[in-house]
């Protein structure tokens, strides 16, 4: 029988964009996270999981997998820009119902890994990600925005 408190990841992720090893500690809940730190490494979030809750721990934790129920379910979106606003430099990836068409938003909000349901093409998925030259607001992703380098600041 299953561990209760071990979060089902559904294996190494399937597209990743960091240079170090990826993590493969199976990621626990966070309620059980929170209930024993222990030597825990990593961590699933689950939509509605408040991701501010890890913020004392950040400093040691390797992955931090968010799920995805449903595409449309966007809070995942808001649990990366707050790890990474945090500081987080971890593994950040995004599980569950990951469509192409969302990697370049989700990039943007912090996620370097993914481990989609349904099998993404990675040329696809690279086109994806290079489709939009230019970007309206500052995100995790530290690029500038084009009003910030149309008056001639570059910073991100």
């Amino acid at each position: 029988m299953a561990d209760p408190d071990q979060a089902d990841i559904g294996g190494e992720p399937r597209l990743r964009f960091r240079d170090d090893e990826p993590h493969d500690e199976p990621a626990v809940t966070l309620d059980a996270f929170l209930a024993d730190p222990g030597n825990a490494g990593a961590v699933r979030l689950e939509a509605g999981d408040d991701a501010r809750l890890l913020l004392p721990a950040l400093d040691r934790l390797r992955l931090v997998e968010v799920g995805f129920p449903s595409f449309r379910d966007g809070r995942g979106y808001s649990a990366a820009a707050i790890l990474r606003e945090a500081g987080y430099l971890g593994e950040l990836r995004a599980a569950g119902d990951v469509l192409v068409d969302q990697l370049p938003l989700m990039v943007r909000a912090g996620f370097d890994s993914f481990a989609p349901e349904a099998p993404i093409d990675e040329a696809a998925a690279r086109r994806a990600l290079g489709r939009y030259a230019d970007v309206y607001q500052p995100a995790a992703d530290g690029r500038a925005p084009v009003w910030r380098r149309r008056h001639g600041d570059g910073r991100g």
